[in-house]
């Protein structure tokens, strides 16, 4: 529906609650299972658990901390 549209109407689109609500939910659930993925590929390729534990705790945090501010500001429009 929004793949072709312009700006305004994109703006519009995202002006709706629940586009709104429906977008975050989608945002926080690609994030989710794309850390889930990328962790697998974390256990599988990297030998070291010093750098394996790291690497997780950084995925893990950037999957939180990134949906929320595109929510954040998402819902400021």
């Amino acid at each position: 529906m929004i793949y072709d549209k312009e700006y305004l109407n994109l703006i519009e689109f995202f002006t709706k609650p629940l586009s709104k609500f429906l977008f975050s939910i989608f945002i926080i659930n690609a994030y989710f299972f794309s850390a889930l993925s990328i962790s697998e590929v974390f256990e599988d390729y990297i030998k070291n658990d010093k750098i394996k534990s790291v690497a997780n705790k950084l995925l893990y945090a950037s999957a939180v901390v990134i949906p929320l501010i595109t929510i954040i500001l998402i819902s400021s429009l």
